[in-house]
């Protein structure tokens, strides 16, 4: 029996699925004839690919190690197609770029489409604004190109290249009566007790906080948790609490209108922002095109935003 690319494309479909009927429904083909095509790669590989229960379907070790060489195989059919009908005269195809939550990396979506708009307008490019974890998962399994996270690793089955250090500020509304407004920096022992609004204690971020503050014998009120941007910046306006971000992502960010970044300091916090890139799937042209231009944009963001921003030690 040959493999081929319809049985692979409907096994990583039913995993995606996690369900054979609804994997057949939304490739609408017939469930015993789906069955039947899982069947014969069991055959041919010699090795149960499928878990089937009341709770859905899942994939064996053996199916998830043929799920992510499907995934890599299938890419490159679809990016062979692509650069058949283009017959090369220009890079083109899709990218996917994931972009951690309440990082600096956020400020490089807009300067990336427009770079890649400017360059390589053949090339959609889907950004992904998600946590850190999440988007190195999708790396891992191929159904994103690269993402912008915090850490330097390591992380099995992504490589971790760090890109920069950012610093974290606290953030306020002017009227704020817990700090005094002289715009000197802010030891981390004035915080103790102070109202702060910061992301789930899943966010990287928020466990770097936790960290540091537990360093400075700190015990600050936690009054809230929110994984938006925009919410959190109309939070913090609206006098709810304080909050600890990179100032660049305060000063981007319309819902912060107006708002007062200070220096953190006795420690300062940094944060170290990495590209990660699948250990075992080779980047497809787009996605090459897009880490050139991700580099440029990134020593671009250093240069325009000195306060806060340096680069990472390699």
């Amino acid at each position: 029996m040959n493999v081929d690319f319809r049985k692979l494309r409907s096994f990583v479909k039913i995993v995606d699925a996690g369900s054979v009927s609804r994997a057949a429904g939304i490739l609408r083909i017939a469930q015993p004839a789906l069955s039947q095509q899982v069947a014969a790669l069991e055959e041919h590989f010699k090795h149960k690919l499928l878990i089937r229960s009341n709770h859905g379907t899942v994939a064996t070790e053996a199916g998830l190690i043929l799920y992510r060489h499907a995934q890599l195989l299938l890419k490159q059919i679809e990016q062979a197609k692509i650069d058949i009908d283009k017959a090369a005269t220009s890079v083109a195809g899709r990218v996917s770029i994931g972009l951690a939550t309440y990082s600096t990396s956020n400020t490089l979506s807009l300067p990336i489409l427009k770079a890649m708009r400017a360059r390589h307008p053949d090339v959609v490019v889907h950004i992904n604004d998600s946590f850190g974890f999440v988007l190195s998962e999708l790396i891992m399994t191929g159904k994103m190109d690269m993402a912008i996270i915090y850490g330097s690793g390591p992380i099995k089955g992504v490589v971790m290249e760090p890109l920069f250090r950012e610093e974290l500020f606290f953030v306020t509304r002017p009227s704020d009566e817990a700090i005094s407004d002289d715009g000197s920096p802010i030891p981390l022992s004035k915080l103790d007790r102070v109202p702060l609004l910061l992301p789930s204690r899943a966010h990287f971020l928020r466990r770097l906080i936790d960290e540091q503050l537990a360093r400075a014998r700190v015990a600050p009120a936690i009054v809230s948790e929110l994984e938006s941007v925009p919410a959190l910046g109309a939070a913090v306006m609206d006098g709810l609490g304080a909050t600890i971000l990179p100032s660049s992502v305060a000063e981007s960010a319309k819902s912060f209108g107006g708002a007062v970044t200070r220096r953190l300091v006795r420690p300062v916090i940094e944060a170290t922002v990495s590209l990660c890139i699948s250990d075992h799937l080779p980047l497809s042209e787009p996605a090459i095109a897009a880490k050139s231009v991700l580099f440029e944009v990134v020593s671009d963001l250093m240069a325009q935003h000195p306060r806060g921003i340096r680069p990472a030690a390699r």
